[in-house]
């Protein structure tokens, strides 16, 4: 995020509110210690409390807007999940494979093929895993990973740059941030 679209801080007079780093850690510790109390308190001072949370501070809220993204971390990020990518589709078509082999598919297959072109006589050459074998699959499977990882990390790579340059003009994309509810 940009230095140049962060807000200060302001206080109620519209004076940018600079507290030393001990002034802040005294208003923590001392908020914290104040919620402590009112928590170890007897239940009839947690209700008032409740009530009071209820109706008194609403969360509070962020509005902050993505100028750039770093097109170095995005091809980084974008390799990483690509090649995860690729070895995912590798595993499943050597699974999907494995399993149409053990369950006789092959072999129904090139029994099919051989009683519709010879007839009864059963002496067929022909062998589907002649063309589709697992290595001839395998391999192509890997052959479409590597080109993945390759286009994928330079795809996300250019959209990078170009949402930098559409930054530039436009701004970014703006994002409000809120706390959660207690």
């Amino acid at each position: 995020m940009s230095e140049r679209t962060a807000t200060p801080r302001r206080t109620s007079g519209g004076e940018p509110a600079k507290r030393s780093l001990t002034g802040r850690l005294q208003d923590t510790l001392s908020t914290a210690a104040e919620e402590h109390r009112a928590n170890a308190g007897p239940a009839s001072q947690r209700g008032s409390r409740a009530r009071r949370a209820a109706s008194g501070r609403q969360p509070r809220r962020a509005r902050l807007r993505l100028t750039r993204v770093d097109p170095w971390s995005v091809m980084k990020t974008s390799f990483l999940l690509s090649v995860a990518f690729g070895v995912v589709t590798f595993v499943a078509i050597f699974m999907v494979w494995s399993v149409l082999g053990a369950a006789g598919v092959w072999e129904s297959i090139n029994s099919a093929v051989a009683s519709i072109v010879e007839g009864d006589s059963g002496n067929s050459t022909f062998d589907v895993t002649d063309y589709v074998g697992m290595s001839r699959v395998l391999g192509f499977t890997l052959l479409v990973s590597v080109v993945d990882v390759i286009l994928i990390t330079a795809i996300a790579t250019l959209t990078a740059f170009l949402y930098n340059l559409a930054a530039a003009l436009l701004g970014g994309i703006e994002v409000t941030l809120a706390e959660d509810e207690k």
